[in-house]
């Protein structure tokens, strides 16, 4: 069930219209909303609906039994065990035919690989969320961040709740929670904002990545050696911003249902194309997951308190495992790595420049990287380096992206670029310079309008959606992971 359809409209309007009719009784509305996920994640394949039923039952047992443990050592066992468990579903459906297919591969280098049939489990829609969910679960009640004892009827809803089951943002238990022990209250509820990141996620979708996929991005990435240098460029810029705007789309329109449900998600993305070095992008850029490395891999594995070739060690492994999490192919290991890569020498740059601050002849180049020149000359490398990355992530093999990077050079006008195509490239790249007050002032201006234009404007924002939105709807990128 895709968010931009009207099956899904209709299961919101029917899920939001009985939810808010039985606020009043707490644990009848979680039981309907825990109901209607299941729904929801049935819709696609009842078959792994046991599958999400069983990591969330798995996971808030031994939540519990962390909890109530009595000794740091067997609260960390319970956790070691619970990971373990998790990790090990996670791998078996995603990770089994790339590990045999790799090790006979590199079996076959020696010698003639045996001749084994490898396949490889239809991969669950959403599985690599929901496991980290179950996780996040585990770590926050091992760390004490789970102050109260943990429901299990809590723990079932919150890895399964259908906003954000397929494609996340990823909830911290410990902020999730604590939202499930308060009865919603529908005075306190921003519907004016909901309705504009679901409006704002749609048009993301439905019209700046559809169209950038369907009539740009896809065609160089299909057949590379079909097109030139100018539309190879503008399609590995295409898919910058189809990445974007699919992605973030998903996640704004979570967000918004789930705020007329009553329940707060975190902002999942902030302009990260703004972002002036490495560090800076991973703050902006899919939040929930980048803070989720960053706490629950990052510093277990020591951070920077161990040295700096430890850093640099953890910040490479931490990327490439990260990388790995988003599909079962060398290619996002590349992705990952590449990235581990942009940080570690983000590093030792700021490194080499903070001994340069010291040291008297240098004041001009340090005054240099101190100006306004220099941040957008890094924000425009910082920009192409990631594009880089993208044509790995983007791309079926390693012989498909350097096709793709082989086709720069070549020459050739830009056939695929209408004026449609270059509008919504623009707009899903330069958006993100639009200030945030814009739509702070745009939500406080429309709460002034009555019911009837309010609504009105919604049915008109979809309508016009609907209408420059290429035909049919693609699933969302993020949907495969």
């Amino acid at each position: 069930m895709l968010f931009p359809t009207v099956e899904y409209a209709l299961f919101f309007l029917t899920v939001l219209a009985v939810a808010w009719s039985l606020y009043r009784f707490p644990e009848i509305h979680k039981g309907f909303l825990l109901l209607a996920s299941y729904v929801f994640y049935g819709f696609w394949n009842w078959s792994y609906l046991p599958l999400l039923i069983g990591i969330s039952v798995f996971s808030g047992l031994v939540a519990q039994r962390i909890q109530q443990s009595e000794t740091a050592k067997a609260r960390k066992q319970w956790l070691v065990a619970g990971v373990a468990v998790c990790l090990a579903t996670l791998g078996y459906y995603k990770y089994t035919a790339f590990l045999m297919t790799s090790l006979l591969a590199a079996w076959g280098r020696f010698g003639p690989p045996p001749r084994i049939q490898v396949y490889s489990p239809l991969l669950p829609l959403g599985v690599s969320f929901f496991v980290f969910h179950a996780i996040s679960l585990l770590a926050d009640c091992y760390r004490g961040k789970v102050r109260e004892p943990v429901k299990l009827a809590d723990a079932l809803l919150y890895v399964a709740f259908f906003p954000q089951l397929i494609a996340g943002p990823i909830l911290r238990a410990s902020r999730f929670l604590p939202q499930l022990a308060v009865r919603r209250n529908p005075n306190s509820i921003r519907v004016n904002r909901a309705f504009l990141l679901i409006v704002g996620g749609l048009f993301k979708k439905v019209v700046i990545s559809n169209m950038l996929a369907t009539r740009l991005v896809e065609p160089v990435f299909q057949v590379p050696q079909s097109f030139g240098g100018w539309d190879t460029l503008l399609a590995v810029y295409g898919y910058a911003a189809q990445i974007y705007c699919d992605f973030s789309g998903y996640t704004d329109i979570a967000i918004g249902c789930a705020l007329l449900l009553g329940y707060r998600f975190p902002r999942n993305f902030n302009a990260p194309y703004t972002a002036a070095d490495p560090q800076e992008f991973w703050r902006r850029w899919h939040i929930s997951l980048s803070t989720w490395l960053r706490d629950y891999l990052y510093f277990p594995l020591g951070g920077s308190r161990k040295g700096r070739l430890r850093t640099y060690l953890n910040l490479m492994l931490t990327m490439l495992l990260g990388g790995l999490w988003h599909g079962a192919a060398w290619t996002f290991v590349a992705w990952g790595g590449l990235h581990g890569s942009f940080l570690a020498v983000h590093r030792l740059w700021s490194l080499l420049f903070v001994r340069l601050e010291s040291r008297a002849g240098w004041e001009p180049l340090v005054r240099w990287r101190q100006s306004a020149a220099w941040k957008w000359t890094a924000r425009i490398l910082l920009f192409h380096a990631v594009c880089v990355g993208w044509v790995f992530f983007r791309a079926s093999s390693f012989a498909l992206a350097f096709q793709v990077f082989g086709r720069l050079g070549v020459k050739g006008a830009a056939t695929l670029v209408t004026g449609p195509v270059a509008l919504v490239l623009f707009l899903g790249l330069a958006g993100q310079w639009m200030p945030s007050r814009w739509r702070n002032s745009f939500e406080v201006e429309l709460g002034r309008w009555p019911a009837l234009a309010r609504g009105a404007a919604l049915a008109v924002a979809v309508a016009a959606i609907e209408i420059l939105g290429p035909t049919g709807v693609a699933p969302f990128i993020y949907f495969q992971f």
